[in-house]
Formats: C-alpha cells, sequence, structure tokens
C-alpha cells in the first residue's frame, strides 16, 4: 500500500498537469482566434456599418437578480434604435429566450424598442434563441437572412460573427455601449471567456438549434 500510493499520486499529478494544460490551451486558442477572424466585420460607427436589410438584437435579461434594470438590455435596445434611425435597416429581430411563461426576452425587447419609437410592423419575434449558436442558424433557417446585422456588445459581437462565418452567412457587428461596472464585466468576461471554448466544442458535435420551425417571412 505504500509503495503503491506515490504512484498513484503522481499519476493524478500529471492527468492534473495534462487536463490543466489542455484547457489552458484551449482558452487562448479560442480566445485569440475568435477576436481575430472577426475583427473587420464589427463596427462601433453607425456611419461605418454597411446597410442590411435586417438587425439581429441578441437577447439579455431586461432585469437583473436584484431587480434594477440591466445595462446590457438597456444598451442594445439603444444601438437597435440608432441602425433604425440611421436608415441602416428595414426590420429587426430579436431573438432570446422564451423557456418560461414569466420570463420573454424576446417580448421585452419589442416593448422597449416601440418605447423607444421603432415601430411595432418592423419587429420579429424568435422566442427560441436560447443560445447565440440557435438565434444565428434561425436567422438563416426561419428568417431567411444569409446576411444581416448583429447588435450586441463587442464581446458577444464577436462569438456571434464567428458562428455566423462558421454556417456561411455574412454578419456585421454593430456594437451595443459596454457595461462600465467592474463586478459585472468581470463576471461576464470570464464566462465569455468559456463561452467562446464552447463554441469549437459545438462545432466537433455539429450541435443543432433546440428548435427550428416554420419559415418566417420578413416584409420590409
Amino acid at each position: 500500500m505504500k509503495k503503491t500510493f506515490p504512484k498513484l499520486a503522481i499519476r493524478i499529478i500529471v492527468v492534473t498537469i495534462i487536463v490543466a494544460v489542455i484547457v489552458l490551451s484551449a482558452l487562448l486558442y479560442a480566445n485569440w482566434k475568435i477576436p481575430h477572424d472577426t475583427g473587420e466585420y464589427i463596427f462601433d460607427s453607425i456611419e461605418d456599418i454597411p446597410s442590411q436589410k435586417v438587425a439581429l438584437v441578441l437577447g439579455a435579461s431586461k432585469n437583473l437578480r436584484n431587480g434594477a434594470v440591466n445595462p446590457y438590455f438597456i444598451n442594445r435596445i439603444q444601438a437597435a434604435k440608432e441602425l433604425y434611425d440611421a436608415g441602416k435597416v428595414k426590420a429587426i429581430v430579436v431573438s432570446g429566450d422564451n423557456g418560461k411563461h414569466s420570463y420573454n426576452e424576446p417580448e421585452d425587447m419589442r416593448v422597449a424598442l416601440i418605447g423607444v419609437g421603432v415601430p411595432d410592423s418592423i419587429i420579429y419575434l424568435d422566442y427560441a434563441g436560447f443560445r447565440t449558436l440557435d438565434s444565428i442558424v434561425r436567422m438563416n433557417k426561419i428568417f431567411g437572412q444569409s446576411s444581416f446585422i448583429i447588435v450586441s456588445q463587442q464581446f458577444h459581437n464577436e462569438r456571434a460573427i464567428f458562428l455566423a462565418q462558421h454556417y456561411g452567412l455574412t454578419a456585421y457587428g454593430y456594437n451595443a455601449e459596454d457595461v462600465r461596472s467592474r463586478r459585472a464585466s468581470r463576471k461576464t468576461n470570464i464566462r465569455e471567456k468559456f463561452a467562446r471554448v464552447k463554441v469549437f466544442v459545438d462545432f466537433i458535435f455539429d450541435k443543432e438549434p433546440k428548435f427550428l420551425g416554420d419559415p418566417v417571412d420578413i416584409n420590409q
């Protein structure tokens, strides 16, 4: 027993080191590759972003856990309004989670957009945007768009555009203002780093959206 314990301990240490190296390598690669391949499709300026028929606004919770308004949500709504006001898009798809009766990201975004002056008639709701991958694939397979603008914060736009490129789509990112809170930014940044690794895992396993459904014609 005394002789085998050191060998077992060494094996555990070696396996732990190997796993740590693999995870670190995956993090480094994913967080280099995604911004590297999408940089030229990301825009902060409303004047510079190419006009498209449709903008896709990626979902976020309207409120934080403490009940306060989510600044990520508010800033995405404002960015979508800027695109509409500048004549850069003719229609807007709001895509998010509607998995519970008490939680409806697309409807919350629709109401918020109407509240800032965007006509209800140009807003289309995607109730099955449970993940960014789902929103991107459904934009093509359900809403019939192969080229469009994505609205979110820059870190999210980079990942969304990378997904679009993987599926043979052309997407441009219009950056909503980021959140300046250190605590919120730190937590979001850590989650995003691992979400970028998950992108490649999904590619390997050929991940599909949770739901598809009937096509939606955007008449604008």
